[in-house]
């Protein structure tokens, strides 16, 4: 079968902080390419008539207004069985510090008392980019988180990757923008959150990572913005059926491929 496993996105962090990483990009699909500059995987073999578990990974939590150390979490991991894990996205970092590492790594803190010196957030191999920090421009804001496609920018999101997997092409897995105290990044293309205050969460399904949050002392407060969920898909080429569950993951026909969508963590199952 194809795939694809998308993991959930990082937490952006708090009070100048910085957006964080998407979640991890694997697949396999019409020679698209996996995260963090990889190249389409091979097929995934798969035995009729047993059961596999997908699990699809939760949005990392943003980091709380005024939290100390403001470090957004990290995102969930998704898989399909044991044998093909995708990581969570990295979170980002407040004002100070390192962004965390994940699929792809959460940018680095840039906010006052030392804004651009903070380290990135390192991205998994094949699966997503490094996150960035902000090195001043504009003065106390957090570095970009990394996206599938490309690393996290000085203070906007790196960009996810575009799939056709499920009959139409969607970007996903886009890197989360940091926040700032005279204005805010802009998550990446494929669901990275903005940085505003509070950060902004992505929409569910695209594995981007939040944004950042702005200053502590706002009208709007300087949370972290929650990742977005990951997304799990099974393609097979023929119409032999397959089972998903819950009842919120889907099955379909696209051409004459069958297709499981899974927005949850649930059942697969390949029918004789």
């Amino acid at each position: 079968v194809n795939f694809l496993v998308i993991a959930g996105g990082g937490g952006g962090g708090s009070s100048y902080g910085s957006g964080a990483g998407a979640g991890g990009y694997r697949s396999s699909f019409n020679s698209e390419s996996s995260g963090g500059g990889g190249s389409a995987e091979s097929l995934l073999e798969l035995v009729i008539g047993t059961t596999y578990t997908i699990t699809v990974g939760a949005g990392g939590d943003g980091g709380a207004q005024n939290d100390s150390p403001n470090v957004g979490e990290n995102g969930g991991t998704s898989s399909i069985g044991s044998a093909l894990i995708s990581v969570g996205g990295g979170g980002g970092k407040g004002s100070t510090g390192t962004g965390s590492p994940g699929g792809s790594g959460g940018g680095g803190g840039g906010g006052p008392p030392s804004p651009g010196v903070a380290g990135v957030g390192i991205g998994t191999a094949n699966q997503g980019f490094n996150g960035a920090t902000n090195v001043g421009t504009p003065s106390y804001g957090g570095g970009g988180g990394g996206g599938a496609s490309q690393a996290g920018q000085t203070f906007n999101g790196g960009a996810g990757v575009a799939s056709t997997i499920t009959g139409s092409s969607v970007t996903r897995a886009g890197g989360g923008g940091g926040g700032g105290e005279f204005g805010n990044g802009i998550g990446g293309p494929g669901g990275g959150g903005n940085g505003t205050g509070p950060g902004i969460r992505p929409n569910a399904g695209s594995g981007g990572g939040g944004g950042g949050g702005t200053s502590p002392q706002s009208v709007n407060g300087g949370a972290g913005g929650n990742g977005g969920t990951g997304f799990v898909v099974v393609r097979q080429a023929d119409a032999a059926p397959m089972t998903a569950t819950p009842g919120t993951n889907t099955v379909g026909i696209v051409g004459s491929d069958t297709v499981a969508t899974f927005t949850v963590s649930g059942t697969l199952k390949i029918n004789a």
